[in-house]
């Protein structure tokens, strides 16, 4: 067995010091260290996985869809919505099934699956979601629902719709002022977002010609109004 020299005693000696003073931190850091990578690929995959299965549903949704099957495309729009709910599909789904719901007259549902994106989803589908809901409110009547939906912020590619809804509610219920208020808001916030280029990927959907019939129909409602664009 070979021999250490005192050199290599002292080192040894020190390493041992070392180690009974820091030796269970040390481990305490490696461990904590492997138990986070670990957990954050387990939180990918099962993310990757989610999102998997969500575009899978999504997609019978869609097959639903074009079948005009209700019944199907309510039990996919609500498995969706219960079990991939941290997913975009879900958002993209209860729109989808919304629109589906408001086009066969059953406004019911689509103001629970509206409901849903507008306190769960995030960005422009929740501000999508509040434009449609509020526009489902309109046609029933129920304006101050309807404008609370509008209320607060909005991305900046929604402004100008936000403000041209808030019109229609206001103009419903008689306020004349402030609905010519809200259409000449909603024509200033075009004319930025045109001017800075948000308009070209807004809720819109405008280029070209498209950008000009939406204005033109704000301009027949302030006109119907009898006021013009400031």
């Amino acid at each position: 067995m070979a021999t250490y020299d005192l050199e290599e005693q002292e080192q040894l000696a020190e390493i041992k010091v070392w180690w009974k003073q820091h030796g269970s931190l040390l481990i305490n850091v490696i461990t904590a260290a492997s138990l986070t990578v670990i957990a954050w690929q387990g939180w990918s995959w099962y993310q990757r996985n989610q999102s998997v299965q969500a575009s899978m549903v999504y997609n019978v949704l869609q097959k639903a869809v074009q079948d005009k099957d209700s019944q199907r495309i309510k039990a996919a729009s609500g498995e969706l919505l219960e079990k991939f709910g941290s997913t975009t599909y879900a958002s993209l789904g209860a729109l989808t099934a919304a629109k589906t719901m408001i086009d066969s007259t059953d406004a019911k549902t689509a103001k629970v699956q509206l409901l849903w994106v507008v306190e769960h989803g995030k960005d422009e589908f929740r501000d999508l979601a509040r434009l449609r809901l509020a526009a489902v409110l309109l046609d029933e009547k129920a304006y101050d629902l309807a404008l609370k939906q509008l209320d607060g912020s909005a991305s900046p590619g929604f402004e100008a719709r936000f403000a041209d809804t808030r019109g229609d509610v206001l103009s419903a219920q008689g306020k004349k002022a402030e609905a010519l208020g809200a259409y000449q808001t909603a024509l200033t916030k075009l004319d930025e977002a045109d001017k800075s280029g948000k308009g070209k990927n807004s809720a819109l959907g405008r280029q070209g010609q498209a950008a000009a019939v939406y204005r033109e129909l704000l301009q027949q409602k302030l006109d119907s109004l009898g006021g013009s664009k400031q």
